[in-house]
């Protein structure tokens, strides 16, 4: 568990106790924040109503876990068999350009499904072992009333109190309007996508032209997770549709629509703006994960969030000053995401060179060793945007140079896209 320096545990413990101890923190939504904050506040005793109608379920993203992730988490390591390494990312710009490269740290995929189950299993074991009790609740919440320290939720089943009240319930969940305005067209993104049977071994991204968003093909354990992502009012869900079933059949995949499975989903994109007024949390609630938008803007990344925003909220409740959330998650996220709110439209619309960022960031990757080292670091999730002006200074001398050789090495091939020559390699 994550405290603060020079605190006890025996402390944390009576501190959160003294909160009403007699009703249990209730936490809506069974997601990996939602499961992740009700272990961790289950294995220092307290009681915990977790709910979700739903529980373990499917989404069409990625589901992929980054080193960083991993590395704070060692348990999701753990599950190998849960997850598919994948060590190979290809690259593709908008024009076609492609280039495929080994990513030193890789990246863990797993199914929702399953990484939800994990999590919602964890969370059950980690009561049981200490004697506090985790209720995981298969209901739907329908609502909310009362005040901080006897909190009243009702479900269709029955009534229930809560001392606390965390929602992991994602973007557009019916409670956010209560406690917070609700989310902006203008701050959410759109994806759609497929799970096709089959297996890979690469890890793909197809950027886009006049779309803030883009393709992915994530290789799950027994299928393939292929899907689309863009902005909320830029492009409807059915034209992203359509896009990504006319490229899945230009790129080799049988998409058989009786065989594959189609889902949408809705994730949040703040603008920079957003960020600088966004509120996680009030007297007696706070948000995490999804529910607090708390999802990279350029890379639609969110698990990681989630899952450490879940660990800051219940850490600051076991101390019992629930307020720490707020600041230590603006110090370590917020900052990062802003950073990348305000990078956003100059990533995939701006131009530099005479082309577009993303055609010059795939080509850098193909020409360049010390630039796909910074793309495996930004993939593995261990190179932030706030240092990052900093890095391409330091290997600007080096990219220029490989940049200069690489292009001797480039061959066109016969549908006029961009491959590297093997002997190059």
């Amino acid at each position: 568990m994550l405290l603060p320096a020079g605190e006890s545990m025996s402390y944390a413990r009576k501190s959160v106790h003294d909160m009403n101890a007699h009703h249990p923190i209730a936490i809506v939504g069974g997601g990996p924040a939602g499961a992740l904050a009700g272990a961790l506040l289950a294995e220092e005793g307290r009681d915990v109503l977790l709910f979700d109608e739903k529980l373990a379920w499917e989404k069409p993203c990625g589901g992929g876990i980054t080193h960083k992730a991993l590395r704070q988490y060692p348990f999701l390591a753990d599950a190998g068999s849960e997850s598919n390494p994948v060590e190979h990312c290809e690259l593709i710009s908008p024009s076609g350009q492609r280039v495929r490269f080994q990513m030193q740290h890789p990246v863990a995929i797993f199914s929702r499904l399953a990484l939800n189950g994990l999590l919602l299993e964890r969370a059950r074991r980690a009561g049981s072992e200490v004697a506090a009790r985790v209720d995981v609740r298969h209901e739907r919440v329908t609502r909310i009333s009362g005040t901080a320290g006897n909190w009243q939720l009702f479900t269709p089943q029955r009534e229930y109190h809560a001392s606390y009240l965390m929602i992991a319930a994602g973007a557009r969940n019916s409670f956010r309007s209560q406690f917070l305005s609700p989310i902006s067209p203008s701050d959410l993104m759109v994806t759609a996508g497929y799970f096709i049977p089959g297996r890979s071994s690469v890890m793909t991204i197809q950027f886009l032209k006049g779309i803030t968003g883009y393709i992915w093909v994530f290789p799950r354990a027994d299928h393939v997770s292929a899907g689309i992502a863009g902005k909320m009012g830029e492009t409807s869900t059915a034209e992203l549709r359509g896009i990504l079933e006319g490229w899945l059949g230009e790129n080799g995949f049988s998409l058989d629509l009786d065989g594959a499975r189609f889902y949408s989903h809705i994730l949040p994109s703040f603008r920079a703006q957003t960020f600088d007024k966004l509120e996680v949390c009030g007297e007696g609630w706070a948000m995490i994960g999804d529910s607090a938008g708390l999802v990279d803007p350029i890379t639609g990344e969110g698990l990681y969030y989630a899952l450490r925003s879940a660990e800051m909220c219940a850490s600051a409740l076991l101390v019992g000053r629930p307020d720490e959330y707020r600041e230590r998650l603006k110090e370590e996220v917020l900052a990062e995401l802003k950073l990348a709110a305000r990078v956003s439209q100059r990533f995939y619309n701006g131009q530099i060179f005479g082309d577009s960022v993303l055609e010059r960031i795939v080509s850098l990757t193909a020409q360049s060793a010390s630039f796909r080292e910074l793309m495996s670091d930004l993939f593995a999730g261990i190179q932030g945007y706030r240092d990052l002006r900093s890095r391409l200074y330091q290997i600007l001398p080096a990219v220029m140079a490989e940049g200069l050789g690489g292009a001797m090495g480039w061959r066109w091939n016969k549908s006029a896209k961009f491959a590297i020559d093997p002997v190059a390699e």
